[in-house]
């Protein structure tokens, strides 16, 4: 990774660098860290270069990159529209040249939503497969390591080396596979490009595009919405009051109005219910996992939308369709644990919009091999 430059999430630590966590009271509230975390020393091990730190949506609770305190960044390939959040800087500074890559984190979509609607790649990994040592604790159970580049072989680079890859798996790709449920999500213009990339695909890699059901998958006459409403979206209300929702209620910091609009709905959350989801996620992971057999990718739009315009998510309509319809989607990988990889292969209006490919649990090195064989 010699000559390669990257920024870094500010909710991960840069030794002798305050971590703000997007929020300029916890930032003044911490101490700077003493070391890095891991994952920055492992880049610098191979090379990499790091050249800044990257703003992050407000306790990184976002998907839209509008920081009240520290601003919004400017998306490169659509100045007028929101970057997408919760890694907001990290998909800025890679998209308008500022670095070769970042590594951002990702819950419920912080990595690849931003990349999607950047124009740009990005990756979340298998859950826990990268480590968390030095980064900022938010939801254990769902929230990873993952990585946003300009370019899939900084993109490929990066993720291997935090990923400790060994030898290529030599496993071949066998299905491809559209999951329909995601597509029916996703604006008709976002529909007809994703089908018209699939196909072109399936053509060059002489492997028949099928298209799937979520219900199929796992055997349950359930909507995919329920990764979302009926699971991970409760487990991520419990655990972030636990991991910052305590901080919260003893400092009283200032909060920003959008992130007291999200907070206060975790506030009001029944936490037993969240024991329910605990278990509905956890067979939900077992049964997407049994079906994605190795050799298997599967296809969806990383969003359902093109970025909307800066300052237009402040009614509720506009909030709950944008971030509903796009965690019905994003919450498939996450409630599963998959790797998946967003490619920024889709234009819609003159705007990016991302193609997911995701695969098994655990089986990282193979989506890595089988996304760069049928893009480059």
């Amino acid at each position: 990774m010699d000559g390669t430059t990257f920024t870094v999430k500010d909710n991960i630590d840069i030794a002798r660098l305050r971590t703000s966590y997007g929020s300029p009271a916890w930032r003044d509230a911490h101490p700077a860290p003493v070391h890095n975390a891991v994952c920055v020393d492992q880049l610098l091990a191979a090379g990499a270069r790091c050249v800044g730190k990257a703003i992050a949506d407000e306790f990184t609770y976002s998907l839209d990159g509008e920081n009240q305190f520290l601003g919004t960044p400017r998306n490169a390939k659509a100045p007028e529209r929101i970057p997408g959040g919760s890694s907001s800087g990290s998909a800025a500074s890679v998209a308008n040249g500022l670095a070769d890559f970042s590594i951002g984190t990702d819950s419920g979509g912080s990595v690849r939503v931003p990349a999607s609607l950047c124009g740009i790649w990005g990756m979340r990994p298998s859950l826990h497969r990268i480590s968390e040592a030095g980064v900022l604790p938010f939801m254990p159970s769902v929230s990873t390591v993952g990585v946003l580049a300009a370019r899939f072989e900084h993109l490929n680079a990066a993720a291997r080396v935090m990923l400790h890859s060994g030898p290529k798996t030599g496993v071949p790709l066998r299905r491809l596979l559209l999951l329909t449920d995601a597509l029916e999500v996703a604006n008709k213009a976002v529909q007809d490009q994703v089908c018209s990339a699939l196909q072109r695909i399936s053509h060059d890699v002489g492997i028949s595009l099928e298209t799937i059901h979520f219900s199929k998958i796992v055997s349950e006459d359930i909507p995919l919405s329920d990764c979302n409403v009926k699971a991970l979206r409760n487990l991520q209300s419990a655990e972030f009051e636990s991991t910052v929702g305590n901080w919260i209620e003893t400092a009283k910091p200032e909060l920003g109005i959008a992130f007291s609009m999200a907070y206060g709905n975790v506030q009001r959350f029944d936490r037993i219910a969240a024991m329910d989801s605990l278990a509905r996620c956890e067979r939900l992971f077992e049964k997407i996992n049994a079906y994605l057999v190795p050799g298997t990718v599967i296809c969806f739009p990383t969003t359902p939308v093109i970025a909307p315009l800066k300052g237009t998510l402040t009614n509720l309509d506009a909030v709950l369709d944008f971030y509903d319809r796009t965690m019905t989607i994003t919450a498939f990988s996450g409630v599963a644990r998959l790797p998946e990889i967003t490619a920024p292969l889709l234009t819609v209006d003159d705007c990016p919009v991302g193609l997911s490919f995701a695969s098994g649990h655990y089986q990282d090195e193979f989506l890595l091999e089988a996304v760069g064989r049928m893009l480059n």
